[in-house]
């Protein structure tokens, strides 16, 4: 296909998009003579490109661009997996491969990067999140199915994978390979900090690690803590029931969220007395990493006035998600129910807004030729921004310090 022609499906796939998004939007409203007549638009469109263009273009690129388009500006956590695909998936969800440690979402029609899990392979090259794969082992992303671009980069233990990273810094991708290897989600851990104050790090709500931040604060308060400070930053696996379970250990009472979907009646989680293991003053800070179940959490915790939220806005990504398939033996994948904030919020569609603002200086740093450097995995606090200005409102009060500021 020409370079002329690729640009015009990628320009007819975005006007179909919004056809589309347009349609789905008025649905709800729209009597259902308005939504055929949509449709009706939608296959005119798809008639005259293939009679009229000057060539005849790839019907099947231009529907799939489309398709996938409408998926990822509704929901960046969709995929659209041809019948092959799926059965593909289905496969890998009951194999235990090694894989990368990447936490995916669609980006500007590619695979995004919501986060590297500490540790892994993909932490250990400085990938983080705002970085973009163009390409995984050759194959471009642009319009592939979120779901198999995970299945790509899992595979055996010690195989290598190559991907290419878009920057924002850099025009051009830069190429890494990364290793397979099993992946361990770090452990929580817990330390003194001068004025009484604990801190606790949970880089990752999945396996024991809500026992273990349980164990945390109580060893804490032993130590004679009377203030804590919780870092959900890169915190962004653990599905939003832990984020539920996290927000209770410091809620006696309240509404920490709710789901509701279009064919998902409202359920209320309220929080449980007995669960509740603390009333000391809480801090929590997150970044552009923080996802899923940690965002459920902070902002349970913010909206119930139970805690101070300092850091950036979160990722976004709190749902319900299922595979609806088709006749032809397809599938799509996407959310059939979302998270809300005891505000009301859509986590996945607002992320949480901190009520003290900061800009976290960059997780990664990067050469000249794009190439990432070794970073000091100890911060002391007066190079951690955040955790400086967390500590600062959790001793002092976020009262005390609303004329100071926030860094930019």
């Amino acid at each position: 296909m020409t370079s002329r022609i690729k640009l015009f499906v990628a320009s007819t796939s975005t006007c179909l998009v919004f056809v589309l998004l347009f349609g789905a939007m008025r649905g709800k409203s729209a009597s259902p003579e308005d939504t055929y007549r949509h449709l009706a638009v939608y296959t005119e469109v798809l008639s005259r490109i293939k009679s009229d263009y000057v060539e005849e273009p790839d019907m099947k690129s231009v529907t799939l661009g489309a398709v996938n388009g409408l998926l990822e500006s509704i929901d960046p956590y969709a995929s659209y997996l041809n019948a092959d695909q799926y059965k593909q998936w289905m496969k890998s969800k009951d194999q235990h491969k090694a894989g990368v440690g990447l936490v995916l979402s669609k980006k500007f029609g590619y695979v995004g990067v919501v986060d590297a899990i500490p540790g892994s392979p993909a932490a250990k090259a400085g990938l983080t999140t705002t970085d973009v794969l163009e390409t995984i082992n050759g194959v471009a992303t642009r319009d592939m199915p979120l779901a198999f671009a995970e299945i790509l980069l899992d595979g055996d233990p010690g195989t290598t994978v190559e991907v290419g990273v878009l920057r924002f810094r850099k025009p051009e991708p830069q190429k890494i390979t990364l290793t397979r290897a099993a992946i361990e989600y770090p452990a929580v851990t817990a330390k003194m900090l001068a004025d009484q104050v604990g801190l606790i790090a949970v880089p990752s709500l999945e396996g024991h690690n809500l026992k273990d931040v349980a164990a945390k604060v109580q060893d804490l308060e032993k130590q004679g803590a009377k203030k804590l400070v919780i870092d959900l930053r890169h915190c962004a696996t653990g599905g939003p029931e832990d984020g539920t379970k996290l927000a209770n250990m410091f809620l006696d009472k309240g509404l920490i969220t709710y789901i509701e979907g279009q064919k998902v009646q409202r359920q209320d989680i309220n929080a449980e007395a007995a669960a509740d293991i603390t009333h000391l003053p809480l801090v929590v800070m997150v970044n552009r990493g923080t996802a899923d179940g940690a965002e459920v959490a902070a902002a349970a915790l913010l909206d119930d006035k139970r805690a101070e939220v300092v850091g950036e806005r979160t990722y976004g990504d709190a749902a319900v998600r299922k595979a609806v398939t088709m006749d032809d033996g397809s599938a799509v994948i996407l959310s059939v129910a979302k998270y809300f904030s005891p505000s009301g919020k859509a986590i996945q569609d607002t992320g949480v807004t901190p009520s003290v603002p900061m800009i976290e200086t960059d997780a990664v740093s990067v050469d000249d030729d794009g190439n990432p450097q070794t970073i000091e995995p100890e911060q002391k606090p007066g190079d951690d921004v955040i955790l400086k200005k967390a500590i600062e409102v959790v001793t002092k009060g976020k009262s005390d310090i609303a004329s100071a500021k926030p860094l930019r």
